[in-house]
């Protein structure tokens, strides 16, 4: 990969996370199955996990929540006594709890992770990121084994557009950019100025689309864009439960262009006992991005509770 990736907090990922602060609000059904968080006005200030127990939080939004079920879920089955903190807040906020131990496991994405500890970075491989991560990470905590499963920028088209070009699961944007003079591109104005965007599409993959259509960053206006036909290819985050609803393809980025978002355990060093740290990185060896596709697509689309989701995916997967 010729370009270096930009980690910055105003990422299209964290822009995001920051968004569904609203959305997490509206998804207060989803979250019936998990305990309350703390009461505390001032979540720093909640009391330290209580000895042998394992406190695993999530952000607030429905996949990070999502997740953390399946790491508590993971843990109970190895004997471990657990208590979750769900739908705490924003990065901050949870990264402050773990360093304080009041949450013990949390899942993060380690691009996203390390644009927030070190704006700077700019790795171009998953260990390089892991690497520049771990240099900036409070001493208390550790990552654990990365997950195939990735939720990032992705150049997806619609059903239509895949079945017109034989555009499948295994093509890669390459495969796309042989027809670049027909389709229409979607996505936000700043995506069509960015590296990790117009720019790197063309550089990277020779991809030149007939025009752009300016819309929103992955949101319900680029949705729909790709759903009505008005783009055929758009930048949609890699877990939108659209992609799986609409039949839509994502096509593979071998370069990187969009730079690396797995999903990965970050735990304190000493709260987590080694049957735990087993446990969570058996998750992690079986967690794919089409795995977490469907599952979002259950919790968000079919309204299911997001633990018993957890549950069925772990026993499918013979974790449970």
């Amino acid at each position: 990969m010729n370009s270096q990736r930009k980690n910055t907090w105003s990422s299209p990922r964290n822009v995001r996370l920051a968004a569904v602060v609203v959305a997490a609000v509206t998804a207060a059904p989803l979250l019936a199955s998990c305990s309350s968080s703390s009461g505390s006005k001032d979540p720093l200030a909640a009391p330290k996990a209580k000895a042998g127990t394992v406190v695993v939080g999530s952000n607030n939004f429905p996949e990070s929540i999502l997740i953390g079920d399946i790491y508590g879920e993971a843990l109970k089955a190895k004997g471990i006594k657990v208590s979750y903190k769900p739908n705490i807040g924003t990065r901050e906020t949870t990264y402050g709890m773990l360093k304080n131990g009041s949450v013990t496991v949390l899942p993060e994405y380690n691009g996203a992770l390390l644009a927030y500890l070190d704006p700077k970075a700019a790795p171009t491989t998953a260990d390089a990121t892991a690497s520049a991560i771990t240099a900036k990470l409070d001493p208390k905590l550790t990552l654990l084994n990365p997950a195939p499963a990735e939720d990032k920028d992705s150049v997806t088209v619609n059903a239509s557009t895949a079945a017109k070009y034989h555009l499948t699961a295994d093509s890669t944007i390459a495969d796309l950019a042989k027809y670049g003079g027909q389709i229409t591109f979607g996505g936000s104005p700043e995506f069509q100025k960015r590296q990790q965007g117009l720019v790197g599409l063309k550089s990277e993959y020779g991809l030149t689309p007939k025009s752009y259509k300016a819309l929103d960053v992955g949101g319900p206006l680029t949705e729909a864009a790709l759903k009505n036909d008005n783009v055929q290819a758009a930048d949609i985050f890699s877990t939108d439960v659209t992609i799986a609803q609409a039949k839509m393809v994502t096509l593979k980025d071998p370069k990187n262009l969009f730079g690396f978002e797995n999903v990965v355990p970050l735990v304190s060093k000493t709260g987590l006992p080694q049957n735990g740290v087993d446990a969570l990185n058996a998750v992690s060896a079986k967690l794919t991005t089409q795995a977490l596709l469907d599952m979002n697509a259950q919790v968000q689309n079919d309204k299911k509770d997001p633990l018993a989701v957890a549950k069925a995916w772990l026993s499918s997967a013979g974790l449970g």
